[in-house]
């Protein structure tokens, strides 16, 4: 990630090397503390539905308002970032995300949808602040050649936050539910159920706020805006658009993360079919541990094998895995596509932060402008599932799963051949 250099460990003053430790060991709880909460919000939105008789066209605005605030805020963040550094970046995210948060007691004591929405917008606004400003910051801590390494390792403490959040998600809710029960109807109650959640999230949004401004972390210099006005040029380059990896990179998170939204959303369903598993939703829903299981237990492992095998190489041999997996759930039946389709998450596990890495390679001053594209192009989330629920309605479920194939071969070409560019 230097600009010059083969290592941004060249930067600083000495013993940065154990400053680097020391930052890395913030942010780590940093991304477990961020899978938490947006696992978390996964548990306490559906009760919005209830409590305002959406249909599922309604219910859907609350998915897009999320990935809205990617689509919109993240190259505003970007800049955002380059302007105020990495740690002030987090910091803001957080307040503003906590902001968020605190926004959710008024939209459930006047029981209104649209101020829900609205409170999920500037949560989910903080979040992609975060995303734009830790993702390239852990990338930076460190030499290029395990860059992949580092940012798989936080964001398997991030899937590990997004694993540990239902236990204590079902107690919030349950516990201010039948409170809340015994004095409101029905509807009021499944609005009241937010408030408590929402507001100790908020004050540990808050905390860690305080806690991330306070902090000595160590500057990436070469990442730095220059104080001088006009264009910032770096390797000939004035913008991370310019760089044709970056660029493929972002196609790359778009993709990914369009396939890994559309089969996620089709799980359920998948396995409910008589030809496959026969299970009740109850029963489906409960075997999608193993599909989240499997995507932390391999960026554990992802973060311990790139340290000696190259980043391109591991994410090109995941999406050719995760392709071949997909293709034998289409075409068997019973227990085999079961657990094809569930054993993807295991190969989906290292994509996200490799793709994230390898793409934002040598921009120097212009990482926080690519974070922001790279964060920007997670709208494929919202955009391929919907595309793949169309294929589905019109040509079955099992068939419809060719969409993902086609994203798994690009992100192999990527990791083989364009990540080098």
């Amino acid at each position: 990630m230097a600009m010059m250099q083969q290592s941004s460990t060249a930067t600083g003053v000495g013993g940065e090397q154990e400053n680097y430790r020391f930052a890395l060991v913030s942010l780590t709880s940093l991304f477990f503390m961020w899978g938490f909460i947006t696992c978390l919000n996964d548990i306490l939105i559906p009760h919005l539905k209830a409590a305002f008789s959406l249909n599922y066209a309604e219910a859907m605005l609350i998915q897009f308002c999320f990935f809205g605030a990617y689509f919109l805020v993240s190259m505003p963040a970007g800049k955002l970032v380059r302007a105020l550094g990495y740690q002030k970046g987090i910091v803001t995210g957080l307040l503003i995300a906590a902001l968020g948060c605190a926004l959710f007691y008024p939209a459930a004591a006047l029981a209104t949808y649209g101020l829900f929405l609205g409170a999920l917008f500037v949560l989910a606004s903080g979040i992609t602040i975060l995303q734009v400003a830790a993702n390239p910051y852990v990338n930076a801590l460190g030499s290029v050649e395990t860059a992949s390494s580092r940012l798989n390792l936080t964001q398997a403490f991030n899937a590990l936050g997004t694993t540990v959040a239902p236990y204590f998600g079902a107690v919030l809710i349950l516990s201010v539910a039948v409170e809340a029960s015994e004095t409101l109807t029905q509807a009021q109650a499944e609005a009241e159920v937010v408030k408590l959640p929402y507001l100790i999230l908020a004050s540990a949004l808050g905390i860690l706020a305080l806690v991330f401004a306070k902090l000595d972390l160590p500057q990436i210099k070469e990442h730095c805006q220059s104080g001088e006005q006009g264009e910032v040029v770096h390797n000939g380059k004035t913008s991370a658009l310019q760089s044709l990896h970056l660029v493929l990179g972002a196609v790359g998170i778009f993709v990914y993360v369009g396939a890994e939204v559309s089969i996620g959303s089709f799980l359920v369903n998948f396995l409910a079919q008589d030809d496959i598993a026969g299970l009740s939703e109850a029963s489906a829903a409960s075997y999608i541990t193993y599909y989240w299981g499997g995507a932390m237990v391999g960026r554990f492992i992802g973060s311990a094998v790139m340290q000696k095998v190259p980043a391109g190489t591991v994410l090109g041999f995941n999406a050719l895995m995760a392709a071949l997996l997909v293709a034998l759930a289409m075409t068997s039946t019973g227990t085999v596509a079961m657990w094809a389709i569930l054993g993807v998450g295991l190969f989906n596990s290292i994509m996200f932060p490799t793709i994230f890495s390898l793409a934002l390679r040598d921009l120097g001053p212009h990482t926080s402008q690519g974070s922001g594209v790279l964060c920007l192009a997670i709208v494929g989330g919202a955009i391929l599932p919907l595309l793949q629920g169309v294929l589905a309605d019109n040509i079955g479920i099992q068939q419809a799963f060719f969409l993902p194939i086609i994203c798994y071969l690009f992100i192999l070409f990527y990791g083989v051949k364009g990540s080098k560019f």
